[in-house]
């Protein structure tokens, strides 16, 4: 889109990231998350961007919201895999309070193919063996909308891994990890049980699934001394357009 008034070609529209945390993010969980900004960045130098990070508290992502809409027309776009309750509704009550502010909520990272792809690549690099059993673990949400998005993205585990896989979750829905653990192990007795990590990066919910009695655990999906997987960058970057075809939509 060209400008008529002088030639000059618009700058794209800000995009601004929003990374839920549980509490203060741990130093890992931060440089992981800015280790997927500085690739978003590289890949699109003509982005302006900006990251912050948010308790999932709803009053907290409801101030991240006006702060970063008070001034300025752009996308927000959560870093989370599953938007539960508090997210949705800290976001949504942020966009109303804004009034007739020219911000675009971007959907959640998950479910995705490209999601999938990685969660299998961790898990196989554990040297995946035939009669070892899996489980997915998950943070977990009151919202039954994040919960289903879970058990989809554990379906499509399952059938790129030509294998059962469990969904368990850490926190706030069923199973918990813990439960569908001890479940499989009484199933599968002398099978390794593999926890695959549906989380964005290191934190208190990776913690609490690599204490939940699995015998080995696969890495999140940013690491803090690890590149940004292509994929994952290439996926935030399509929710960004994504919603930037809705801007465009409500303006006409």
């Amino acid at each position: 889109m060209v400008d008529g008034s002088d030639g000059a070609t618009p700058a794209a529209p800000p995009l601004r990231l929003l990374a839920v945390t549980h509490g203060a993010p741990s130093p890992d969980n931060r440089a992981a998350i800015i280790r997927l900004v500085d690739a978003i960045a590289t890949a699109r130098p003509d982005l302006d961007i900006a990251i912050s990070f948010v308790d999932s508290h709803p009053r907290d992502a409801i101030a991240a919201f006006e702060g970063y809409i008070r001034d300025s027309a752009g996308v927000l776009l959560p870093l989370v895999l599953s938007a539960g309750f508090h997210v949705r509704t800290g976001l949504t009550q942020g966009l109303d309070h804004a009034g007739d502010s020219e911000v675009v909520l971007a959907a959640e990272l998950g479910p995705d193919e490209r999601i999938v792809e990685e969660l299998a690549l961790r898990i196989e690099e554990l040297g995946l063996h035939e009669s070892d059993v899996v489980v997915l673990a998950a943070a977990g949400s009151n919202d039954p909308r994040a919960a289903r998005e879970c058990f989809e993205t554990a379906r499509r585990l399952a059938a790129r891994l030509g294998r059962q896989v469990t969904i368990g979750f850490v926190a706030s829905a069923v199973p918990r990890l813990h439960d569908a653990i001890d479940m499989l192990r009484a199933v599968h007795s002398g099978s390794r049980i593999i926890v695959g990590a549906y989380m964005l990066a290191p934190g208190v919910f990776y913690d609490q699934a690599a204490a939940a009695g699995g015998d080995i655990v696969a890495r999140p999906l940013l690491q803090p001394d690890a590149p940004a997987p292509e994929p994952i960058v290439q996926l935030v970057l399509d929710r960004y357009e994504a919603a930037l075809v809705s801007m465009e939509g409500s303006r006409g």
